[in-house]
C-alpha cells in the first residue's frame, strides 16, 4: 500500500511541489510591473494582487512613481476604482501622472501623520471593494500591524503596496515580496532594485532599470540640446561639450495639457 502513495507523492511533485531553488509560480493574481527586466524575477511575472509588496527606500518617495506607475494605471483601467494613496508624503504631481496613463480623478490621498490613523485609513481603503490599489507610507509599521494589512489585501484581492525605510530591511515581515530600491552609484540614471524576499532563490544581483521613463529622458536631452545651441550662439560652449554635433529637433506640445511631461520628444 506504500509504493503507489510514494508514486502518487513523486508525480504531484511536479506540479504542487516548490523546490526552493526555482522560481516560484504565483499562486495568487499577478499585474505585470511594467518593467520587463522586473518581471522576469518576479514569481508568476509581476505584482501579487491580494498580497503586500513591501519596497523598502532610504528617501519615503525617490522611485515609487518610477516603479508602480504602469501596474496602478493597469489597475485603475482593470477595476474602475482609484488608487488610495495613504501618507504620501509629497502632492503627487497630477499633469505628470496622467501624460503616464493615471489621470488625477483616480488618486485618493489620504493626509495624516498619525501611524494609527494611517493603519486605520490603510485598512479601510483595503476593504473597500472599489478601491484599484493602496500605496501606504508606514515607517513607524509593527510586524502585527503589518499582519492586519495583509490579511486584509489577501480577502479582498487589492494590490497593496507599503512603503517603509531601507533601515528595516533586517527585521520580519509578513510581507509576500520585498525590495530594496536605491540609485545605481555607478550610474546615477539607473536605479538598483535588490529583491530581498519572493518566492524563489536569493537573487546574486541586483535588477536594474532606469530612473526616468523615455519620454522625461527625451525632454532632458532635448533641453540639454538647447542649452549647447545658446552657449554656442554666445560663443560660450563648456569645455568638452561639441555644440556642431548635437542635432536640435522641434518638440510639439501635446493637445492634453501645458506641463512639460505631457509633450513628446523626438531627439535624434
Amino acid at each position: 500500500m506504500g509504493l503507489p502513495f510514494l508514486d502518487s507523492f513523486s508525480a504531484a511533485t511536479g506540479r504542487g511541489v516548490w523546490h526552493a531553488d526555482e522560481l516560484g509560480l504565483a499562486d495568487a493574481q499577478v499585474v505585470a510591473t511594467g518593467h520587463t527586466a522586473l518581471d522576469a524575477q518576479l514569481p508568476g511575472g509581476g505584482w501579487p494582487v491580494g498580497a503586500m509588496t513591501e519596497l523598502l527606500q532610504a528617501a519615503p518617495e525617490a522611485h515609487v512613481w518610477r516603479l508602480l506607475l504602469p501596474a496602478l494605471a493597469q489597475a485603475v483601467q482593470a477595476r474602475g476604482g482609484p488608487v488610495v494613496l495613504v501618507g504620501a508624503p509629497y502632492e503627487p504631481c497630477g499633469p505628470s501622472l496622467a501624460a503616464q496613463g493615471l489621470p488625477v480623478e483616480a488618486l485618493m490621498w489620504v493626509r495624516s501623520e498619525a501611524p494609527a490613523a494611517r493603519l486605520w485609513a490603510c485598512e479601510q481603503a483595503l476593504r473597500c471593494a472599489d478601491i484599484a490599489a493602496v500605496v501606504a507610507w508606514l515607517p513607524q509599521a509593527r510586524v502585527g500591524e503589518l499582519r492586519r494589512l495583509q490579511l486584509a489585501a489577501a480577502q479582498h484581492e487589492v494590490l497593496l503596496f507599503v512603503c517603509r525605510p531601507e533601515s528595516v530591511a533586517l527585521s520580519a515581515s509578513p510581507a509576500r515580496l520585498r525590495i530594496r530600491a536605491g540609485r545605481c552609484e555607478a550610474d546615477a540614471s539607473q536605479i538598483e532594485l535588490h529583491i530581498l524576499k519572493r518566492r524563489g532563490p536569493p537573487l546574486a544581483a541586483p535588477v536594474m532599470l532606469p530612473a526616468r521613463n523615455e519620454r522625461m529622458t527625451a525632454l532632458l536631452a532635448a533641453a540639454r540640446l538647447r542649452r549647447k545651441l545658446r552657449l554656442q550662439q554666445l560663443g560660450t560652449v563648456p569645455a568638452g561639450e561639441s555644440a556642431t554635433s548635437a542635432t536640435v529637433v522641434r518638440i510639439d506640445a501635446w493637445k492634453g495639457g501645458p506641463d512639460a511631461l505631457d509633450r513628446l520628444a523626438v531627439v535624434a
